[in-house]
């Protein structure tokens, strides 16, 4: 037979019951301290925390979440392949902001890559069980689905970048038009004529707001655009490789580059060396995201730097409070971008 603290038959642990006939209330009012319901007086509360004290009660976390229809998980959903998760900074720094912001809760947070058709089925089985309370979502295609399926399942959501000006999720997103329209401003300042650009993947909002933060420095600086100087490419170190070749074969003369990625810039930079491109002395080159590429490559790349540590920490931050119902409406976060230059430009 095992014996409970106070004298009861049990399993070893201190039960909810035990507690409440320890501080001399009811089970009910127990279960409300615990949880932290306004609903009691400050001496019950007293009284209930000295007795959960006394007894080393421990409250069954499976037992509360099943009660309160919660699973005290979340999930950041990644709609990329694994190559492109792992070699790109900006996942993750997203990681470790929303890991911050979860550090002092009991929130589990669950990584799911779901790049292809077989992985989103998948991730909306498992949503649509209710197996997490919350999703994040982040680098999100404008052709994606799992947007409309998060709503469909009335599943709370925030996402990263926004799909378009009329973005219906709550949203977190930096400065895109504006970080890119500074960088070409720079360019344009040192006396650069030819500025070309390596788009990011265009299905993606925030890789057009940075096209068009280009087009519009270019204008303001009395340079026509020319349609010549802009490359497509995809966020990737390969991509930006085969964009800067493209544009040196169409405008030789140029000299500058605005690349939409520091990964794109690092692929870039590589491309202008073998042309035997000095930079900046040739061409001047300007990243986005002022990752520890921009400060390791040589010379080191003047880049546009979003908070994006910050981004991951207001995303987890608006998610709790979706799922704990204290948003009122669905705002759309959009953080400042700054400029940092080094001796790349």
């Amino acid at each position: 037979m095992i014996r409970t603290r106070n004298g009861g038959r049990g399993t070893g642990r201190p039960t909810l019951e035990e507690v409440a006939a320890r501080a001399g209330v009811g089970r009910g009012t127990v279960s409300r301290v615990i949880n932290g319901s306004p609903r009691v007086s400050e001496s019950t509360r007293a009284a209930v925390e000295a007795a959960v004290a006394e007894l080393g009660y421990v409250p069954n976390r499976a037992a509360r979440a099943l009660a309160a229809n919660r699973t005290d998980s979340i999930a950041l959903v990644v709609p990329e392949p694994e190559a492109r998760f792992f070699a790109e900074p900006y996942f993750s720094d997203m990681v470790r902001g929303v890991g911050a912001a979860l550090a002092e809760t009991e929130m589990q947070l669950l990584l799911t890559l779901a790049a292809g058709d077989r992985e989103r089925r998948r991730l909306a089985q498992y949503l649509a069980a209710h197996r997490v309370d919350g999703v994040l979502l982040v680098s999100v295609h404008a052709d994606d689905p799992i947007p409309d399926m998060l709503e469909q399942l009335s599943m709370p959501a925030v996402i990263s970048g926004r799909r378009s000006a009329d973005e219906t999720l709550v949203a977190v997103d930096s400065d895109n038009f504006g970080g890119a329209h500074t960088a070409v401003t720079h360019l344009a300042g040192r006396g650069r004529r030819r500025i070309a650009t390596i788009t990011g993947r265009l299905d993606v909002y925030g890789a057009q707001c940075r096209q068009a933060g280009y087009r519009a420095a270019l204008e303001a600086a009395g340079l026509a655009p020319d349609p010549g100087l802009t490359a497509p490419a995809d966020f990737t170190e390969e991509g930006g490789r085969r964009a800067m070749a493209e544009l040196l074969r169409r405008c030789p003369d140029l000299d500058a580059v605005f690349a939409a990625s520091d990964v794109m810039a690092a692929g870039a930079r590589q491309v202008l060396r073998e042309a035997g491109r000095r930079v900046p002395d040739d061409v001047a080159l300007v990243g986005f995201d002022d990752s520890a590429v921009a400060r390791h490559m040589d010379p080191p790349l003047t880049s546009v730097r979003q908070p994006i540590e910050e981004m991951g920490r207001t995303m987890a931050e608006l998610l709790l409070q979706e799922i704990t119902g204290r948003t009122g409406q669905c705002p759309q976060v959009v953080l400042p971008t700054e400029l940092i230059v080094r001796d790349s430009s």
